[in-house]
């Protein structure tokens, strides 16, 4: 039992350190809407004279390029050697402005409608045409390339795709994915996924499959942790998807995105191996099977509290009633004569 319990405490130390301090107050062992709907509480908190103005200001600091800090990376760029400074990924940061071979901000989520109150701007303009965290330093023309034409799933380098939408490109998917996580659950409504790009919808959610997926298959990159660093400073607030792209997992479904703090981290903790399935579970009932012939399962909540002792399981598999169980995080320990092994559990 001492084992078990020092496991226990060990993981849920590794749950409260391996993540930044803005959110220690929000509760990670939700799931699906009531996670969005406290992680929208969370970061509803912002710096409210933040204008226009002030996001042309940081984007030579937030959109630093970490190569050259000269320069500011462009979004949807992608050759400085083509002699084509429409396609640049890298910009003296002393170049912006409106007119050819010049940088200026993107609006990644765009100004069209039916989003409201996010039509024309000015650098006075504050609120959700002024959020930071939608824009992006981006080349005039390829700025203007895109327009207001929405997201779209391709391959290779930005442009456009389909009738009339846009691929932002390889390197730069994750990132307009995780924008488009943040301004959803930042401004509801306001910004449904559907209304920046094109595509199925993840079951009986508002998020795009196209969206989660380019989540997966493009992970975080330096610089959007770097912008996500300073904007905290000058904006209040984080883009909580960058921080850990697996909170879009937990709370849409879809493929299991890359978790930054361990919250779906299935690791065999000890010696025997075993599977459990589905997790996440939804379904109230849970499957465990091993190699080993099962001793016994013991189910905790993340305070170290049993809430399961199953003595005796039907040996090398056990289905699992998990009705009496509330949605959240768990620890599943699993005995047999071979060793011991945790992992976690998630109910929906």
């Amino acid at each position: 039992m001492k084992r078990i319990l020092s496991i226990t405490l060990c993981l849920l130390t590794y749950l409260t350190y391996s993540q930044q301090p803005y959110y220690n107050d929000v509760n990670l062992t939700l799931t699906g809407q009531a996670l969005y709907s406290e992680l929208q509480q969370k970061i509803s908190t912002y710096n409210t004279s933040f204008n226009y103005g002030d996001a042309r200001d940081v984007l030579v600091f937030t959109d630093e390029d970490p190569t050259n800090s000269n320069n500011v990376l462009l979004t949807y760029g992608f050759n400085d050697n083509d002699g084509n400074c429409t396609t640049d990924r890298s910009r003296d940061k002393d170049d912006f402005g409106g007119v050819s071979c010049e940088y200026n901000r993107e609006h990644v989520f765009a100004r069209s409608q039916p989003v409201p109150d996010m039509g024309d701007v000015n650098n006075g303009t504050t609120g959700i045409g002024a959020d930071p965290h939608n824009l992006r330093a981006t080349d005039q023309q390829m700025n203007n390339n895109r327009g207001s034409k929405k997201f779209q799933d391709g391959s290779g380098n930005s442009g456009d795709v389909g009738s009339g939408n846009w691929y932002p490109g390889d390197e730069w998917k994750g990132d307009v994915a995780r924008m488009i996580m943040y301004m959803y659950t930042r401004y509801g409504d306001q910004c449904l996924p559907a209304y920046a790009g094109v595509g199925s919808t993840q079951g009986s959610t508002q998020m795009l499959q196209t969206f989660l997926e380019w989540n997966t298959e493009d992970p975080v990159s330096d610089y959007e942790d770097q912008r996500n660093d300073y904007l905290q400073v000058a904006y209040s607030n984080r883009n909580p998807f960058i921080d850990n792209p697996a909170l879009a997992t937990i709370i849409w479904g879809g493929p299991q995105a890359e978790d930054r703090w361990g919250l779906l981290s299935t690791q065999t903790v000890s010696v025997i191996d075993f599977i459990m399935y589905p997790n996440p579970n939804s379904e109230k009932e849970l499957t465990i099977q091993s190699d080993a012939t099962i001793e016994s399962v013991v189910i905790y909540n993340i305070n170290g509290q049993i809430e399961l002792n199953i003595k005796n399981p039907e040996l090398t598999k056990e289905i699992i009633d998990l009705n009496t169980l509330k949605k959240g995080f768990y620890l599943v320990n699993i005995n047999s004569g071979k060793g011991t092994s945790t992992k976690k559990l998630i109910i929906n």
